[in-house]
């Protein structure tokens, strides 16, 4: 992958594939773009369908700069860094996708940056959910922290931890961006989306829920459900599928 200086001096990993109209895809927490879209065939898909992807690992994944300190997380500071490369590359007009936190960081960069002209969103879970809320936060960056993982009790937490184990993720860098609050955007920037949106779930996901409230909450959003739960939906060849065709219609 190649590497560049963002906004504040940390350097993020990116790399491009094939040609067309330009398409981002922005991964989950403790996964990165190789993981999350390289291993699962979404990016080949998208490519395949004649499609210019830009593959980024956000910082403190994959092989991007992994700062300790919550201050390099905060102030959407992981949206700056999608813009930062935007600019880079010179790209005037782009479709974003995302997954789990990569969705989070999706829509925000929607309502900010003009742009972006549509939008996928995987992974995001209910509304209403604990996944994004301060305390869950806390107790995930916790278990990140925790040297010893039997004596983690909450199994959100714990599934956390063992995914970035599984990951090899650098969990202080995890730990502090949990602890930067960089979690689901609230009803209020969700209802400021105004491009096209498609959202596509695990129906089995039971880590953070269904999405049908979240997907509410996006002006005209297209909700899409998929066999499997959060980690698994990704690799199916439905939600490849789905992505391609939305993809194509906008």
């Amino acid at each position: 992958m190649k590497s560049f200086e963002s906004f504040d001096g940390v350097r993020i990993a990116y790399e491009e594939l094939g040609d067309g109209d330009a398409t981002l895809l922005h991964h989950g927490f403790a996964s990165d773009s190789k993981i999350n879209w390289v291993r699962t065939g979404v990016a080949r898909a998208i490519v395949d369908a004649g499609r210019r992807v830009v593959l980024i690992d956000a910082r403190g994944h994959g092989r991007s700069e992994k700062p300790h300190d919550i201050e390099a997380y905060l102030g959407g500071a992981m949206e700056h860094d999608v813009q930062a490369l935007l600019d880079r590359l010179e790209i005037e007009e782009v479709s974003v996708v995302g997954y789990s936190m990569g969705s989070f960081v999706a829509v925000r960069l929607a309502v900010s940056d003009p742009r972006v002209h549509s939008l996928v969103l995987g992974g995001t879970g209910t509304l209403e959910g604990s996944f994004s809320s301060r305390e869950q936060a806390q107790s995930i960056a916790e278990a990140l922290e925790a040297d010893d993982r039997s004596a983690i009790a909450d199994p959100t937490a714990l599934a956390f931890r063992d995914f970035a184990d599984a990951t090899g993720a650098d969990r202080a860098a995890l730990a502090a961006i949990q602890r930067a609050g960089c979690g689901a955007p609230g009803v209020e920037v969700l209802g400021a989306v105004t491009v096209p949106t498609l959202v596509v779930n695990g129906e089995r996901d039971a880590l953070i829920g269904r999405p049908d409230s979240f997907a509410g909450a996006i002006p005209q959003a297209e909700l899409k459900l998929v066999p499997g739960d959060h980690v698994s939906a990704v690799v199916r060849r439905e939600f490849r599928q789905a992505i391609v065709r939305f993809l194509s219609e906008h």
